[in-house]
């Protein structure tokens, strides 16, 4: 089980790197996501993992308002990664069905939307704070080849109204996680 959670790791273990870059005077920055800032994007990021385990476990349907980047950011994110690892490690999670409102998925699928959602948000920290934004080069390759397919205009529109903005164009010089982050609807 846990070689298939590896996107997971990889994409908790790129966005931790980041955040342990964030200080106190930051929490207050815009970030790519116009209507976030440091403290709302870190805020959503944890709790969106958090959500993700208990709808695989079947015991949530929408996510806390807590106030994780209250204290000990790393901490919090720590304690987050080790209850969603330990949830999509678990023997049945990744083969069961969840129903979200916008369709049923498959545990597996459902990780891979919590694996996006923690990597894209960890290069929207990287952009807020002056941070690289070049994150796991190999795991964003495999995200974009899956975003690619996977993301349906269905899903695109303004911020706030839908899950994605409309694709936008990359240089062709730019990085992999560049790349995403700009299929996904972010400027560069």
């Amino acid at each position: 089980m846990e070689n298939q959670s590896r996107p997971l790791q990889r994409a908790f273990a790129s966005t931790r790197r980041v955040l342990a870059e964030v200080g106190p005077e930051q929490l207050d920055v815009a970030t790519p996501c116009s209507s976030w800032d440091v403290r709302a994007l870190v805020n959503h990021f944890v709790g969106s993992a958090r959500w993700g385990a208990s709808v695989a476990l079947g015991t949530a349907d929408e996510l806390t308002e807590e106030d994780y980047a209250a204290g000990d950011l790393l901490a919090n994110y720590d304690d987050s990664i080790k209850v969603v690892l330990a949830t999509f490690e678990s023997a049945g999670v990744l083969e069961k069905t969840v129903e979200l409102e916008f369709g049923r998925f498959s545990g597996a699928e459902l990780m891979g939307m919590v694996v996006l959602d923690q990597f894209v948000h960890g290069w929207d920290l990287a952009r807020a704070i002056g941070h690289p934004t070049d994150l796991d080069p190999g795991l964003a390759g495999e995200l974009l080849e899956t975003a690619q397919v996977t993301i349906l205009d269905a899903y695109r529109g303004p911020e706030g109204e839908a899950v994605f903005g409309p694709a936008l164009e990359a240089p062709d010089d730019a990085a992999p996680a560049d790349r995403l982050a700009a299929f996904l609807g972010r400027s560069l």
